[in-house]
């Protein structure tokens, strides 16, 4: 088992902002969860869109969310935040420059049955693989909870980057196993985040597939 003592040390400049807000259910609620919770939303929002400003969102909200799991000893999901602010960096590049395979501009598309399954056996494989090293290497009470959405939203986050519809139904599964996690932990905004994140993600299916639908076709 790892000391994490030093993690604590690492996040003190964070203790002002993570200083209880107020309480939700009988749980302090701190301003950086509330924040990350706004920042969060509008990413969505902006995705929906598929508007390119939601990326920075994206890095600002993931950046403060990875304090916040740190703290709560989710170091899969902590880990998870700092991965997303790399992957966004290269989100907002794909959605701003990025080029499908005849050099034109991404629009969303459908990642086919082949490419759904190539997605699925890839999260199937790093699930148990991620929670094997959580189970090890931290102090975490559920790795191989914590593990499943992490893998998933590796996932996620490239069909995302790259406009694929199928992110939406990715990012339906992640947010209900993160409900029952952060329930698990008592961070109860964070839960109807989720549960909000679950209700967009189904909007966002519909929306891009509309989306896709009024796209000409290329050749």
């Amino acid at each position: 088992m790892l000391n994490n003592a030093p993690l604590s040390d690492l996040f003190a400049w964070a203790d002002p902002w993570l200083a209880p807000l107020f309480t939700a259910w009988g749980v302090p609620v701190s301003q950086l969860e509330v924040w990350a919770f706004v920042l969060s939303v509008g990413m969505v929002l902006f995705n929906l869109r598929v508007n390119p400003w939601g990326w920075p969102l994206a890095i600002v909200s993931s950046l403060l969310y990875g304090v916040l799991f740190a703290r709560s000893k989710l170091y899969g999901e902590a880990t998870l935040q700092l991965v997303f602010v790399v992957l966004s960096c290269w989100g907002w590049w794909q959605w701003v420059w990025g080029r499908d395979q005849s050099n034109a501009s991404l629009r969303p598309q459908v990642l086919g049955r082949r490419g759904r399954q190539w997605a699925l056996g890839a999260t199937l494989l790093m699930w148990p693989l991620l929670g094997l090293l959580l189970d090890h290497a931290t102090d975490s009470d559920v790795p191989y909870l914590d593990a499943l959405p992490t893998a998933a939203s590796l996932l996620g986050q490239w069909l995302l980057g790259r406009k694929y519809i199928e992110n939406w139904s990715t990012w339906l599964v992640v947010n209900i196993v993160s409900m029952i996690l952060f329930g698990h932990k008592g961070l109860w905004l964070t839960v109807i985040l989720y549960g909000l994140f679950a209700v967009l993600s189904v909007a966002g299916w519909q929306q891009w597939r509309r989306h896709a639908a009024l796209e000409p076709q290329r050749g």
